[in-house]
């Protein structure tokens, strides 16, 4: 019987179709294969731990900067104006984001009219100027002083304090408030507007506390946000005159 070349045996072969790998060499290739196998997957554990490792410590950063800024948030939350403690209440972005729902109300409504914007001073200037800069239509506006609170509680009496300058009659006119609670402020300058000619009158108020309403015809068409009875201050709101000037929102805290 032929024996088998000892290279057949050891590594490689020649044959008539030229060089074979032998016995040895394809168990060399084998463990080979393995053991890059092997390898591969040491490789891999290893580039997992190291991911693991490397997600853990970023999620530990996050973590210690979601930290530092509720602290800081903590910090900023609670202000005090004259005698009184006020906390956060509405931020800026969602104030921002009322104020262009409302714009985008009245251009739908008011398309193809030329309405008559009445800021009432001062609570309302911040809001009526965010708010007039997104009206898309041919508007005017003007702006009137009635004076009805002093300090934290409303007096129950309504002061004309400026007269208006811009032409009442036949005008679709939009008050422009910073709030309406009892009503009673609106209740009489409706009035007044209606006395004067105005062809239709609404009003588009910054804040609205639906619970504290006590004259129905005061109900504003156009709201920026629904607050309870709570006293808030900030975004022309004031405290004794103080914290118009914020533009957050605050409310008085609570003892």
């Amino acid at each position: 019987m032929r024996t088998q070349p000892s290279c057949y045996r050891t590594l490689r072969y020649r044959t008539a179709k030229g060089l074979q790998d032998g016995p040895l060499a394809l168990q060399a290739k084998g463990k080979e294969r393995k053991n890059g196998t092997e390898e591969k997957k040491q490789r891999v554990l290893r580039m997992s731990k190291k991911i693991i490792t490397f997600a853990g410590v970023l999620l530990k950063i996050k973590n210690t900067k979601k930290q530092h800024i509720i602290k800081k948030q903590e910090i900023m939350a609670t202000i005090q104006v004259n005698d009184l403690l006020f906390e956060e209440y509405v931020s800026a972005q969602e104030i921002a984001k009322c104020v262009a729902e409302v714009a985008n109300c009245i251009n739908k409504d008011y398309a193809g009219k030329e309405p008559l914007f009445i800021c009432v001073l001062n609570g309302a200037f911040m809001f009526a100027s965010d708010l007039f800069k997104q009206i898309q239509l041919p508007a005017e506006i003007t702006f009137v002083r009635l004076k009805s609170y002093e300090g934290t509680s409303s007096t129950g009496e309504v002061k004309l304090l400026t007269p208006l300058s811009a032409e009442i009659k036949d005008r679709d006119v939009i008050v422009v408030e910073d709030i309406v609670d009892t009503g009673l402020t609106m209740h009489g300058f409706i009035q007044y507007l209606k006395d004067a000619g105005a062809k239709s009158v609404e009003i588009a108020s910054f804040l609205f506390k639906p619970e504290a309403l006590r004259h129905a015809d005061a109900t504003p068409k156009y709201v920026g946000l629904s607050i309870p009875t709570k006293f808030v201050l900030g975004y022309g709101l004031d405290y004794d005159e103080k914290g118009r000037n914020l533009p957050e929102l605050y409310v008085l805290k609570s003892v």
